[in-house]
């Protein structure tokens, strides 16, 4: 039986790590929170119109926010850069902040983990394109994992942005061969050595931290999906135990207000389910600005509603108007449109 640390106390080493967090406080109330992945830096991305039209306080990058695929610098530069003069992507850059974590093609290589050699050097090239300061924390530590605050008390945002990239063991490989038309598509299977991660044991005793702090409602940006577990491709049922130590560590630090928001898989869903924390979890998948795949046919026994394939991004909206703020959690269109929708009371994020 594997024993997870979620709920130790601290040692003194491990509580100095809030001063790495890269957390600040915000007055600023966020009510339109909006979220993509998987944007093919040297084609068109027309998709940033509609994102701008909806105003939000804030956008995340969530991973493979350009496809760089590459051990050279220079060349992972160059395809950032053609990120940058996108002219959608200058709009919204003048439309709200900007936050951002990586998955594996602007890592630096396809399903990398901490084996790619270039890791290094490729975080500052991330931190320098999203105009990190030199003096941030975030230019120290390894990996590119960060967590802001938004809003007053009674109206408090948390945003984590994990990185599942830097630390991540190995992926444990099976032999494929699906029978046509049953949906079995994917070349990887559980790891369940104990010593396996996802995080990194540094990350983790940070998200512990940050978990820890109050807030109404916590978006936790995952460039791989969390909670779908039907599909072998990346996710993060690939690392059983690491799952479930996620999910120890929401119920144990009494964390409310958890929706998981993911990317990668080029197709769009939204799947919820508790998994022993008190409340349903929600994980708002939204895949991809312009890359749309038409042949997903994934099983998932935790989707509300269906997937949706064409060009996407991710809206979540809090009426904090209302005495039990409504979230509302959305994929909407290439034109804007409200495709899937998942509508939650914030009291329902609540342990029982």
């Amino acid at each position: 039986m594997r024993l997870f640390p979620a709920c130790r106390a601290f040692a003194a080493t491990v509580v100095c790590l809030c001063a790495l967090s890269g957390a600040r406080a915000d007055d600023q109330t966020l009510s339109r929170i909006a979220f993509g992945s998987c944007a093919k830096q040297d084609e068109p991305q027309p998709i940033w119109d509609a994102v701008v039209a909806t105003e939000p306080d804030v956008f995340l990058f969530i991973g493979d926010n350009i496809y760089g695929d590459s051990e050279d610098m220079q060349v992972l530069k160059q395809k950032w850069n053609l990120l940058g003069a996108q002219p959608g992507y200058q709009k919204l850059k003048e439309t709200c902040p900007i936050l951002a974590t990586w998955d594996d093609h602007d890592y630096g290589a396809n399903d990398a983990g901490l084996e790619y050699p270039k890791k290094h050097e490729s975080q500052q090239i991330f931190l320098d394109f999203f105009d990190e300061p030199a003096e941030s924390p975030r230019r120290k530590t390894e990996g590119v994992y960060d967590a802001e605050h938004f809003g007053p008390e009674g109206e408090r945002v948390q945003i984590i942005l994990l990185d599942t990239r830097y630390f991540r063991s190995p992926l444990t490989r099976r032999d494929w061969r699906p029978e046509p038309g049953e949906g079995d598509k994917g070349p990887y299977d559980r790891n369940i050595e104990p010593a396996a991660t996802i995080l990194g044991e540094q990350q983790w005793a940070w998200l512990e931290e940050k978990l820890r702090e109050p807030a109404e409602v916590r978006i936790i940006a995952s460039s791989i999906q969390v909670i779908p577990d039907g599909h072998h491709w990346e996710k993060w049922g690939n690392f059983p135990l690491e799952r479930q130590r996620l999910f120890e560590l929401i119920r144990c630090t009494e964390a409310d207000g958890v929706i998981f928001i993911s990317g990668d898989r080029h197709s769009a869903e939204i799947s919820a389910f508790d998994p022993g924390v008190g409340y349903e979890l929600i994980d708002v998948t939204s895949s991809s600005l312009n890359r749309p795949s038409e042949w997903h046919t994934e099983p998932n026994r935790h989707r509300r509603g269906t997937k949706y394939t064409g060009e996407n991004f991710g809206l979540i909206t809090i009426d904090w108007s209302e005495p039990d703020p409504t979230v509302r959690c959305q994929v909407r269109d290439i034109a804007g449109e409200v495709v899937l929708q998942h509508r939650v009371k914030r009291s329902s994020l609540v342990a029982d």
